[in-house]
């Protein structure tokens, strides 16, 4: 009898276990897109050479996410990859981010600040949504940033 039971509980676990949500924020204003950089982003490039050195970032055009992709090296193995379109604000042109230094800023008249590291809220942002981020892996020299 517990065996059974045991066997039922087990059954009910693994059927309630579902696709991890750790990456869908259920934001109104930033779609689910998939992309994947795959072998782009090669640190022996001039182009992404910077990230081979802590606290730099490199951009990534709007071919990858929606109005683009920051992705920051914070040092050792600590990259972080997120979506350059300002979670609070529906999707215009002005809610394009701009990055500097580790700040990402919303072009909209409210100027909403954004972490690069961790993708926070900055103080005086107006809004509850972090940025999206993106999954990041290190192969190398290659930096692959996809989101599925």
């Amino acid at each position: 009898m517990n065996r059974i039971l045991y066997l039922i509980l087990l059954a009910l676990i693994i059927v309630s276990c579902s696709k991890s949500d750790d990456n869908d924020n259920n934001n109104q204003y930033i779609p689910n897109v998939t992309f994947d950089t795959g072998n782009l982003v090669n640190t022996n490039l001039p182009q992404y050479s910077q990230l081979k050195y802590a606290n730099n970032h490199v951009v990534l055009n709007n071919n990858y996410g929606i109005n683009g992709v920051v992705i920051y090296f914070a040092g050792g193995t600590n990259y972080s990859a997120f979506e350059l379109s300002d979670p609070n604000h529906p999707l215009s042109e002005c809610s394009t981010l701009s990055v500097e230094d580790v700040i990402a800023t919303c072009n909209c008249d409210d100027g909403n600040n954004y972490d690069i590291l961790s993708g926070n809220i900055q103080p005086g942002t107006t809004g509850q949504y972090a940025l999206k981020r993106y999954y990041v892996e290190v192969l190398g020299d290659i930096i692959r940033v996809y989101n599925n």
